[in-house]
């Protein structure tokens, strides 16, 4: 498969990059299904296509998005659910009507093969090269799971909580889910990931670094200047 990498100067410029792709594919394919990150990265973006659907220039009515990825064991209004973060930053914004949540491994894959899979997986990188909660090691074949977070996940996430406790356990997109994807978009910014990024497109294809693997799909890199390796 191909990967072709975009370096664009700011985060600002990152926003402005990654909504033009995945409005281009939602116009093109306007039932697109997309699997929907969280994580401070992907935000610019998401505001940049919720304006653009508030202008009238696009419609995301028919889009399906696909929750990646879930915290353990908290209430369906705990401020910490990644759900409640991708509705209010993507599903509600863009008037989204279709979601597949992930609450149950099995209905999650059972409802993700009736759809005929995903379109597009947009992804975040995480600062240990995790894609959704697929901690390392975790190979290609790594199911829709429940996992046990790792002390580099806990603190990437402790800042997007205002002091909650953030829950060791998680369920995930498998990689399997991740990769089977017709399309990928990675979005990377900041210097704290030039080395995680390095590995991820130039070391060896290896569960240790489960992003890695990306090169095995269609993917697009949108990175800031500062997250060049």
């Amino acid at each position: 498969m191909s990967t072709h990498i975009q370096i664009v100067p700011d985060s600002l410029a990152l926003a402005g990059a990654g909504a033009d792709w995945l409005a281009h594919r939602i116009t093109r394919k306007p039932d697109l299904t997309i699997l929907v990150a969280t994580g401070q990265t992907p935000m610019g973006m998401y505001g940049h296509l919720a304006a653009r659907v508030q202008a009238g220039t696009l419609d995301c009515s028919r889009v399906t998005a696909v929750q990646l990825d879930e915290y353990m064991g908290l209430e369906p209004d705990d401020p910490r659910s990644l759900r409640g973060w991708m509705e209010r930053a993507f599903v509600f914004p863009l008037g989204i009507r279709n979601v597949v949540p992930l609450d149950d491994p099995a209905t999650f894959t059972a409802r993700l093969r009736d759809l005929g899979g995903l379109d597009v997986a947009v992804l975040g990188l995480g600062p240990n090269g995790h894609l959704g909660f697929n901690e390392p090691p975790s190979s290609p074949d790594a199911p829709t799971r429940e996992v046990t977070l790792t002390p580099e996940s806990l603190e990437s996430n402790r800042g997007y909580w205002d002091g909650l406790a953030v829950p060791t356990q998680a369920i995930t997109a498998g990689m399997d889910v991740i990769l089977a994807a017709h399309e990928t978009l990675l979005l990377v910014s900041g210097t704290h990931k030039q080395a995680i990024l390095g590995a991820a497109l130039d070391g060896p294809q290896t569960p240790d670094v489960p992003a890695s693997f990306l090169r095995r799909t269609a993917l697009t890199v949108l990175a800031d200047r500062e997250a060049r390796p």
